[in-house]
């Protein structure tokens, strides 16, 4: 099949006639095994991760050194989770998580629907300081993000514990340029003749959000909310600087914890440790293995208009 498609491929930078010149037989060849010790590259790490994860500390410190453990036990995986009480950990990430990328999704969204559809008077200046701050390096802003974060506290000021830890979090993860970009730019490849018919029928600006764009965007938003609930399962620092109740603690800050008093609490040691980290990019590699072709394909599409 891949033969087939190979030989009726005419477009691109080398076409099928191409690859029977010696010159691009080599050159293909060598694009594949940049290809390969690249892939090999982001492979070996996450495997290497996994493998150490069952081993003992003595077997992590042996001579000569062994690749595979003696014995593979899921019964640690057990052991570790319960030691820790990692469940709470990945609770409190979740709602992160969860209200990020509702936030992502609802705000990004609207936003971008009035850049690209109703476009008010105004819309490109502002568009234009949306751009402006998508420039600025992230680590420029992390003070001022903060005395942000510690406003949008008073806000909820009587709240519950976990509103005001959470809050802030959610509201970050959910204003991001890049974001605004790829829903603007799919938002303006529809169909404009059924914004013309919803206008006709009566339909609200708002109406037309939820009962035209949104039932045509599921693509992009699929993109946007998986973009998002990595961002938010990943992110160490800002969750580092606003959580710190342990009780409210995301995975990769209870991680860190660990590796500060690693060997000090409950005799917690490398091999340990390795094994937690191995359990934190479970749930990115499930979901980026579920989701890979909707990803690349939706996020190459997003950026091309009809």
């Amino acid at each position: 099949m891949q033969i087939n498609r190979l030989r009726t491929k005419t477009g691109g930078i080398l076409n099928f006639s191409d690859y029977k010149k010696p010159v691009f037989k080599v050159v293909y060849i060598v694009i594949l095994a940049i290809l390969f010790i690249a892939v090999l590259t982001a492979l070996i790490p996450p495997l290497w991760l996994f493998i150490s994860g069952f081993k003992d500390a003595s077997e992590l410190e042996s001579t000569p050194y062994h690749l595979f453990p003696e014995m593979f036990s899921i019964a640690k995986i057990a052991e570790v989770w319960k030691a820790i009480d990692f469940g709470k950990y990945f609770v409190n990430t979740l709602i992160v998580v969860v209200g990020a990328v509702l936030c992502s999704v609802v705000f990004n969204g609207l936003l971008a629907y009035a850049f690209a559809i109703i476009k008010p008077k105004g819309h490109k200046f502002f568009f234009a300081l949306v751009m402006l701050g998508y420039m600025i390096p992230a680590i420029a802003s992390i003070v001022p993000l903060y005395k942000e974060i510690m406003n949008v506290r008073l806000l909820f000021d009587g709240a519950a514990e976990w509103l005001t830890g959470y809050a802030p979090l959610w509201l970050i993860f959910g204003a991001n340029a890049f974001y605004l970009i790829m829903f603007k730019n799919y938002f303006e490849s529809l169909p404009k003749a059924l914004f013309e018919a919803a206008r006709i029928d009566g339909c609200s600006k708002l109406g037309m959000f939820f009962k035209v764009v949104v039932p045509l965007s599921r693509p992009i938003i699929g993109v946007v909310a998986i973009f998002t609930m990595t961002a938010a399962w990943s992110d160490f620092l800002l969750p580092y600087l606003i959580l710190q109740d342990d009780s409210l603690m995301t995975v990769m800050v209870k991680i860190y914890n660990l590796q500060a008093t690693m060997g000090t609490v409950m005799g917690f040691g490398p091999d340990r440790l390795l094994m937690v980290l191995t359990i934190s990019i479970l749930p990115q590699i499930v979901l980026f293995a579920l989701f890979q072709r909707q990803i690349t394909a939706n996020a190459v599409s997003s950026g091309i208009k009809e």
